[in-house]
Parts: C-alpha cells; sequence; structure tokens
C-alpha cells in the first residue's frame, strides 16, 4: 500500500504565513482553519506549520469515504500513537482511549460487558436524580428571572453522574479535586500536542509545573479511593476490580483500575456536557422544536421522571440530541499516525503521517447535509439516517475503536433534556458562540439562558 500512496496525487493545501505555516492558524482557531480548507481546497488537506527546520505535516481529511478509510476499512494501517495521544497517555495512563495493540485489545475485552445496553440502562437513575437536583437549584434563578449559566450547570451535573458511577458513596471527595484539576488537564496536552516543537515535559516551566501538580493531586486522591473502596460494592472500582479479560482470565492491576477510571471520567462528563449544553441552548434560540419537545414529553411521560426504558418512545429528545452533537461534536477531531503510508481519496498520504480526521467539519460537509448551519431535528429521523453516509456523522468516533460509552452518554443526555424540559422554558440569545478547543469542544464563554416555569 506504501508503493500505491506513492503514485497518489499531491494533497493540497493553505500555504500559511512566511515563516510558521498554518501553525498560528491551527494554535488561534482550529476550527475556522479546517473549515477554510474544506472549502479552499476539497475532501484531503495537507496542513504544514513551524519555523524552517521545525516543520510538521498533518493530513486532514472530510469526506466521509476518507473518514471511513481511516477509522475503519483501513484502519490497520493506522494507529494513535501520536503526540496528541502520548500527551494524554502522560497525564492520564494508558487507559482504553490511548493503549494500542494487544494491550488495547486486552483492555477492551475486559472492559466491553461494563457498558452493554442492560448494563448502562442500570445508571438511569443516577442520571434522573442528579437531572432532577439541577432543576431545583435553578428554581431561585427562575422566580428572580436571572439567567444560568448552560455550561458551568451541565459539566457539574455530568461530573456528578460519572463521579457517582465510577466511585459511588467517594463521589464528594473527588469533585472538588476535578474542579480544581480537569481544566488544566483539558488545555495542556492540545497545546503541546498542536505546538511545532515542544519543551520536554520534565522542565520546570509554568505550564509544565501546573500539569504535574494537577496529576499527582488527581493520582493521590483517585488511588486512595480505590485503596479504601469497599470489596462488592457497585461502583464502577467494584467492577473494574471483578472484571476479566474473558480469553485470558486476567485481572485490572491498582494502576490499570485508575487509568481506566480516569479515562472513563473525563471523557464520560466532558462529551456529555458539551452536548446538553448545546441542544438546550439551541432549544431556547428555536421555540418551535422546544414546543415539540414538550409535547412530546407529556404524552410519553405524562409528568413522571423519564427513565432508561422511555429512551426507544423519547424519539425527539433524542433527535435534538444529534443535531446540537453535529453541529457541535464534543470530539471535534481525531487523530491518527500510518507508519507505512496511505492512498486517500486518490491524494497521497506519505509514511510517518499524521492523519486527522474532523467531525466538525464533516459534519458540515455541503454534499451531506443542505444548509448546514441551520438547526434541524429532522435530520434524524430513522429514514434520513439510514438514507445517509455511514461517516457523515461520526461524534463518537467508528470502526473497532469506536467510543465504548456512546449509549451511556445518549442515555444521560436524553434523560436529562427531558426532565430539564418537563420543569422550565428555555429562552436564549442569538448570536455567534465563541468556542475553545481543548481534548473536546467547549464553550469559550459563559452560556446564558433564562428559564421560565412550566405548569406542573
Amino acid at each position: 500500500m506504501a508503493a500505491t500512496a506513492r503514485r497518489g496525487r499531491t494533497v493540497p493545501g493553505p500555504r500559511g504565513a512566511p515563516l510558521v505555516g498554518s501553525a498560528l492558524d491551527l494554535q488561534r482557531d482550529l476550527l475556522g482553519a479546517y473549515g477554510r480548507a474544506m472549502r479552499d481546497h476539497g475532501d484531503v488537506v495537507r496542513f504544514v506549520g513551524g519555523p524552517p527546520g521545525l516543520r510538521t505535516t498533518l493530513y486532514v481529511v472530510f469526506h466521509p469515504d476518507g473518514v471511513q478509510q481511516v477509522l475503519a476499512s483501513g484502519s490497520a494501517r493506522y494507529t494513535k500513537d501520536n503526540r496528541f495521544y502520548r500527551e494524554i497517555a502522560a497525564l492520564l495512563g494508558d487507559g482504553l482511549l490511548t493503549s494500542e495493540g494487544d494491550r488495547w485489545r486486552r483492555q477492551r475485552r475486559t472492559l466491553q460487558p461494563l457498558f452493554t445496553r442492560r448494563r448502562v440502562a442500570t445508571y438511569g437513575t443516577v442520571m434522573a436524580e442528579e437531572a432532577a437536583l439541577l432543576v431545583e437549584r435553578w428554581r431561585p434563578f427562575a422566580e428572580r428571572g436571572e439567567p444560568v449559566d448552560l455550561h458551568e450547570a451541565m459539566t457539574r451535573l455530568t461530573l456528578r453522574v460519572v463521579g457517582r458511577v465510577l466511585f459511588g458513596s467517594s463521589v464528594d471527595r473527588i469533585i472538588p479535586v476535578l474542579r480544581r484539576v480537569l481544566p488544566v488537564i483539558n488545555d495542556h496536552p492540545r497545546r503541546r500536542g498542536l505546538a511545532p516543537a515542544s519543551v520536554p515535559a520534565g522542565w520546570p516551566t509554568p505550564r509544565n509545573r501546573r500539569a504535574a501538580r494537577a496529576q499527582r493531586d488527581l493520582y493521590d486522591t483517585t488511588d486512595e479511593i480505590i485503596a479504601q473502596a469497599a470489596e462488592g460494592g457497585d461502583d464502577m472500582i467494584a467492577l473494574l476490580r471483578d472484571a476479566r479479560d474473558p480469553e485470558t482470565g486476567e485481572r485490572l492491576d491498582h494502576d490499570a483500575i485508575r487509568d481506566q477510571i480516569l479515562i472513563f471520567l473525563l471523557a464520560g462528563h466532558e462529551t456529555t456536557s458539551t452536548a446538553l449544553t448545546f441542544a438546550l441552548h439551541l432549544l431556547g434560540r428555536h421555540p418551535d422544536a422546544q414546543r415539540r419537545l414538550h409535547d412530546e414529553l407529556a404524552t410519553v411521560l405524562a409528568g413522571r421522571p423519564p427513565a432508561a426504558a422511555d429512551l426507544p418512545a423519547l424519539a425527539w429528545t433524542a433527535m435534538v440530541i444529534k443535531e446540537a452533537m453535529r453541529l457541535y461534536p464534543p470530539a471535534f477531531a481525531t487523530g491518527r499516525l500510518t507508519w507505512e503510508g496511505d492512498e486517500i481519496l486518490g491524494h497521497a498520504v506519505p509514511p510517518g503521517s499524521v492523519v486527522s480526521v474532523a467531525m466538525w467539519a464533516t459534519h458540515r460537509h455541503p454534499d451531506f447535509w443542505p444548509e448546514p448551519e441551520r438547526f434541524d431535528p429532522e435530520r434524524f429521523t430513522p429514514e434520513r439516517e439510514a438514507a445517509r453516509h455511514r461517516y457523515a456523522y461520526f461524534p463518537f468516533g467508528g470502526g473497532a475503536r469506536a467510543c465504548i460509552g456512546s449509549h451511556f452518554a445518549l442515555l444521560e443526555a436524553v434523560l436529562v433534556l427531558a426532565v430539564v424540559a418537563q420543569a422550565y422554558e428555555l429562552r436564549t440569545a442569538p448570536g455567534p458562540v465563541p468556542l475553545t478547543t481543548g481534548i473536546t469542544l467547549r464553550p469559550a464563554a459563559t452560556m446564558p439562558c433564562r428559564i421560565l416555569p412550566r405548569p406542573a
């Protein structure tokens, strides 16, 4: 395949600035750079960044056919062994998100039973309970006519949900630590992963010292909770202790349990908080979609709290979540490394290249999404989903490395949205939303929303 790659066409791309190429564009406005590149240069684009002698090259694939090749049909030619994932692993350990090869396959076999639909359904009560507590916390704001900050509230809620699932009754010990360290952990790998050159992680720069301190605090607290967790509990720590590789019978050791918990912790709250933040924000701008949501909730739930068993009947609620994740995909891009090279859509990608697929841009590809910036949950009717390219929409990735927690995230988002929309009517202001890209996509500013109580 490497020989075939050498015969492909040269990949086009922006020229960038004279000395640093596209480095500043990617650092300052990654999403905008991807969108412009797709519009101006096509479905496979080459970015070159950094000063002479330190230049790096990034290939970004936008067309769903190319995305499918990188993530699924041609995935044997790709690995996650790139700078960005190495930086995540350096902070959070070698869990399911970052591991490779046989180690990843053992982890996936061992952990898959913890994320079946039946198992995930048992967490529905925790999700609905935390959403109900949020509704009560918001009541004074509704009474005073004061806006709430959607992103702050959703981050707090999803952190408590995943914290309760992972740590059980010890959740209140870990939450203050998480609020302090997660902003650092979210930002640090992105900065180092996109920089043309990074100083060694052990050098005592202010950023390196902050990251090391955040990691130490997170590890120390997590290790204490794991060590003190009761045998036979019903939290994820207990499940991980009991988990075995079905082929070898091997158990996870202490470090492996901690690594998996930290990856679940990061992935299990950041992604869902972003999805919920933008779903609520978009509903506040689109009263017709919100009225349809209220009608569905009244018909399906008739005033009672939602449960996991209601998921199939809450079709419009799920469509709202999916459309929010199309417009604002929490995982906005993901990268791979190809040691042997490849040919993607007729373009040559040389050996040793970093290749990225960008949900943010592909979810706006005009060949697959008419009026791509328009909020339209109807795009996700079963008929339209079945007719669309499998990789035109891939918020949870794809192929063998697709997110193991995708059903957990969707169930949580639907249940929380249902509880909040039962209690309140939402109103948000028009205008662009500033965004920031760390490990996940997030708002770069507060997300104010006025909430009006709905009749019981």
